[in-house]
């Protein structure tokens, strides 16, 4: 029987979604690569600052198609709308075997990391990557399960876990500033940029700061389960932005009053090494605790939203139809499961890059499979704003853009520039996200239209 959804998440539970899946993985590790590819603290910077830019002017297109059709399933629905269904269908396909599922297991990677971490400090253990795996399958396995549960403790859990991720964000500040060791004067003499220096290190790090920022749309996956979605929905997504885009710019600038560039750099764990060094032994193993918690609330945060995807996908005859159905509980369990099981088997393949003794760290490899591909549908989600506006001008917007065309192409023009980057300077990565992308069209021409 395919039951509906239950609208009972609030304000409350849509910004802790929004929390949750951006503050993961990403501010603790994505610093080190995106300092190497900047070689520069003002370039550093300025990748971070444009990145957040960019997310809260998306974040304002995005509010005026959430007021518009406050529908589950995020960007897959806009698209829908605005053009052919094989474009929703193909972006929703690239999302499962490409983008958003290997999110995922990036996350639960570097849970691993700091749960290995851990046994270290406490029991000198021998690190072993068939435990991390382990590990790592564990925690995508156990979450699938915790949100098929019931909707209410799902999202209490959630708001426990937002709460704990931005305070572990301000300890890390008040650590890392309160018992500094570096002076950012220092840093200041750095050799001018050339203009072309300059945006080459924006632009080939900026998709590390972009996924750091990703996860803002998040609640805009659950819609049909929020308490007045076009006024809840857009105020939890500019509240949220707003409030990570501080975090993440004041954490940053806290790392430098404890590590060089160079240290960030050439840093596996930075976030474990600033507080390491501002407080000896207790620092690491405090951060590796707090990075734990914020890791698995955001690997529980992406398991709970993006399952909605897929079942309103198969709900439009545009993916498997199996995972149609809600559960008596008005849960997508068929999708939680089916999710966690291809989350499993891209966690295998990237941990197989131990056998080919690989220089490229799995977190940054995965990072570099889907970049240039989830840009692609960014901007085709971007342009769909303009499109719905023509095609349903009478339809209800609580929100709606001010300034539209400036910041519409505004916000083009910068993923337009960073697709191209990317492309460029992970050219056989996105390769291998393109071809699995249009491997969908396959299943459309032989699996939808022939059902059809």
């Amino acid at each position: 029987m395919n039951w509906e959804y239950k609208r009972e998440l609030g304000l409350k539970e849509s910004l802790a979604i929004i929390v949750g899946k951006i503050i993961g993985s990403g501010i603790f590790k994505t610093p080190a690569p995106i300092m190497m590819l900047s070689g520069s603290v003002v370039v550093f910077f300025s990748t971070w600052i444009l990145g957040g830019l960019l997310t809260i002017l998306s974040a304002m297109l995005y509010a005026e198609m959430v007021s518009a059709f406050p529908k589950s399933g995020g960007p897959y629905e806009y698209l829908k709308r605005a053009y052919h269904p094989l474009i929703p269908f193909l972006r929703g396909w690239a999302m499962f075997f490409v983008s958003e599922t290997a999110s995922i297991v990036i996350v639960a990677i570097v849970f691993s990391e700091y749960f290995i971490k851990i046994l270290l400090i406490f029991f000198s253990f021998e690190s072993s990557f068939y435990l991390e795996m382990f590990i790592t399958l564990f925690l995508i396995w156990f979450f699938s399960f915790f949100n098929s549960i019931g909707l209410k403790f799902s999202g209490w859990f959630q708001d426990v876990l937002s709460l704990l991720k931005i305070l572990s964000l301000f300890y890390i500040i008040f650590v890392c500033i309160g018992f500094r060791t570096n002076s950012l004067w220092e840093f200041s003499k750095e050799e001018p940029l050339t203009f072309f220096s300059f945006m080459s290190g924006i632009g080939t790090s900026l998709r590390y700061s972009l996924f750091t920022y990703s996860g803002w749309e998040g609640a805009t996956y659950v819609a049909e389960e929020v308490k007045n979605p076009k006024r809840n929905l857009p105020l939890s997504l500019f509240i949220g932005i707003g409030l990570i885009i501080f975090l993440y710019l004041l954490t940053n600038l806290s790392y430098l009053f404890q590590l060089t560039p160079e240290e960030i750099s050439n840093s596996k764990f930075v976030a474990a090494d600033a507080v390491g060094k501002a407080i000896g032994s207790f620092g690491i193993f405090s951060i590796s605790i707090i990075i734990m918690i914020n890791t698995a609330g955001n690997v529980n945060a992406q398991i709970f939203t993006k399952a909605r995807t897929w079942h309103a996908m198969s709900r439009d005859g545009l993916f498997f139809s199996f995972l149609k159905d809600l559960n008596q509980n008005s849960l997508p369990v068929k999708s939680l499961f089916f999710q966690a099981l291809w989350a499993s088997v891209l966690t295998i393949l990237a941990y197989s890059s131990y056998f080919l003794k690989s220089t490229v760290s799995i977190y940054d490899r995965l990072i570099d499979f889907f970049a240039f591909t989830s840009s692609f549908f960014n901007v085709l989600t971007i342009i769909a704003v303009w499109i719905l506006r023509k095609k349903y001008p009478d339809v209800e917007r609580t929100y709606k853009v001010k300034y539209f065309y400036l910041i519409f192409f505004t916000v083009l023009f910068i993923y337009s520039f960073y697709s191209i980057m990317t492309l460029l300077s992970a050219f056989y990565e996105s390769l291998i996200g393109i071809v699995l992308t249009l491997t969908g069209i396959i299943y459309w021409k032989y699996g939808i239209k022939k059902k059809n």
